[in-house]
Formats: structure tokens, sequence, C-alpha cells
């Protein structure tokens, strides 16, 4: 016969694991959730900003800055989107799952690519200044945009061709059965090996472009007829393109980093070191644009804070009235 007192301490373990869980389930919602909505709010405003002003919209680079913080953003919001429905382990049909993939994919190959241009016109600024109006004009800084989302655009219809060789009738249900990620839609071997191929070609094209654009204006600052601060301000822009090219790589590398640490670590761990990747690794790159340009841009600094600056007036008045 079975203990009374037995079955009722295991109960009462059971309830206290699931209360534990349910705890750390919401310290992760709100960990990820708060910062994520600040820097999309800063996101935002700083996207109203360079639509706000005319000495923005017909600035080559503020018009690629306004393209690399929509990628960003964008990509911050499906990333945010997919993470809670795996803190709340939602699983999501075929389909709506490679809808959110897709949409993730297009924004992150965006990133890299947009750097790349920004990487090139302040090399041609500092090396090529009678000639930067003539060549970075904004018919070209928009063809480049252009071409940039047609590329990303032809990676997404290029993995959805590669899919139909796989045979969906094997699945017997568009429910998934494994929470929603870029890794999960990978169906196939050939459409695993193309996605690594893509994303090793992108990244060292455009490791090679940023790092050719800084040794470029290295070789510039050094000649008589470049102007010392303006060399020195564009090789620093270049430094920072490229630490964003660095950590935007990372979040290529998160889904094989997990697959590597699901087998080494118990669980229990492994959920909590992805929560913690999550943060370092995903959200923490997509917020660092808004960080370099709203801060370090002498022009925008002061009319994003005069923005952040009204909004907060109008609340402080609403609440006081």
């Amino acid at each position: 016969m079975a203990n009374p007192n037995s079955t009722q301490s295991q109960s009462n373990v059971s309830i206290e694991f699931d209360d534990v869980g349910l705890l750390e389930r919401m310290i992760t919602f709100a960990l990820s959730t708060i910062p994520c909505c600040v820097f999309l709010f800063i996101n935002g405003t700083i996207l109203f900003t360079l639509r706000s002003k005319s000495v923005f919209r017909d600035t080559c680079r503020y018009i690629l800055l306004f393209n690399l913080l929509l990628a960003d953003t964008a990509q911050l919001v499906v990333s945010q989107v997919l993470f809670l429905f795996s803190v709340c382990r939602i699983t999501l049909t075929y389909p709506v799952c490679g809808m959110l993939t897709v949409l993730g994919i297009l924004t992150n190959v965006i990133s890299p690519l947009t750097l790349m241009v920004m990487s090139l016109e302040r090399c041609v600024a500092v090396c090529f200044p009678l000639r930067h109006a003539m060549i970075v004009t904004i018919r070209n800084t928009r063809l480049a945009i252009i071409a940039a989302w047609t590329l990303s655009s032809l990676h997404n219809i290029f993995r959805g061709i590669l899919l139909l060789d796989f045979s969906f009738e094997d699945l017997g249900s568009l429910q998934m059965k494994e929470l929603c990620s870029d890794r999960i839609m990978q169906l196939g071997s050939r459409s695993k090996m193309y996605d690594n191929a893509f994303t090793g070609i992108l990244f060292a094209s455009a490791a090679i472009v940023v790092i050719s654009s800084y040794v470029g204006v290295i070789i510039a600052a050094r000649s008589a007829s470049t102007g010392k601060a303006s060399a020195l301000k564009a090789r620093n822009t270049l430094m920072l393109h490229l630490v964003q090219l660095c950590l935007s790589l990372s979040s290529t590398i998160y889904n094989p980093m997990l697959v590597a640490l699901i087998k080494i670590v118990q669980s229990e761990w492994f959920q909590r070191l992805n929560r913690f990747l999550y943060i370092l690794i995903i959200i923490f790159p997509r917020c660092l644009s808004s960080l370099i340009y709203g801060i370090r841009d002498q022009t925008i600094r002061p009319i994003l804070l005069a923005h952040l600056g009204c909004q907060l007036k109008h609340k402080t008045v609403a609440v006081s009235g």
C-alpha cells in the first residue's frame, strides 16, 4: 500500500517545481521584454527623427542609417516574438513559423549588406573627397538599398525552393512538435548546406569590404591632402562598423551553439543558458546601432534628445493635470 504521506510529499515537490519553473519563465519574460521594449522605443524615436528633418532625408549616410535601423528593429521584434513563444512553450504550425523565420532572415541579411555600403561611403568620403558628391548620390544610395533588399529576398526564395525537395507528407501534420526557430525550418541537408555557404560568403565579403575600407582610410590619413580630423572620425566609424559586423555574425552562430550545448548540458541548465545567450547575442547586437548613432552622432543627438524630452514633458504634464 502506498504511503499517503509520501504521495502528499511528492505532490508538494511537484507543485514547488512547477512554481519555480513558472517564476523562472516570468523573470525571463521580464528581463528580455523590458530592455527589448526600451530599445524598440529608442529605435522608433531615431527612425522618426531621421524622417523628420530634410537634412537627414537628403543625406546619403543617414538614408543608409535609416535602412540599417529599420532592419535591426524588425529583426529584434521577430526574435523577441519567437523567444517569448519558446519561453511560454507555444508551438506553431509550419506555415506560421516559416513566415516569421523568413522575415527574420530577410532583415538579418540586410544588416551586413548595409554595413558594407556604409563603410564604402565613408571610404569614398575620405579617399576621394572631390568625387564623393558624384559617386555617393541619393539615387545611387537608393539603388544600393534596393539591391540589398533584392539579394535578401532572392536568398529567401531560393531557401523556399530547396524546401520543395522535403517530403512534407512524412510530417503527418502541419502542427510543429518542436519550438519554432530558423534551425527547425532547415528541412533537409541541402537547405542546411546552402544556408551555411550563404552565411559564410556574406560575412566574409562584408568583413573584406569593411577591413579594406579601414585600411584605405588609414593610408589616406597619412596623406597631407586629407583632413586629419575627417580621416580620424571615419576610421573610428569604420571600427564601429567592424564591431557591429562581428556582433551581427555572432547571432548566426546562436543556433549551432545551442545544438552543441544541448549535447553536453543538462536540460534545466540548458534552458537558463539559452535565455542568457539570447539576451547577450540576439538583443544586444540589435540595440547597438541605436546606442552608437543616437548618442555618438552630433547631428542626431540633440534632435533625438529633444524628441525624447518632449515626450517625457508631455507625460509629466498629463500626470500633473
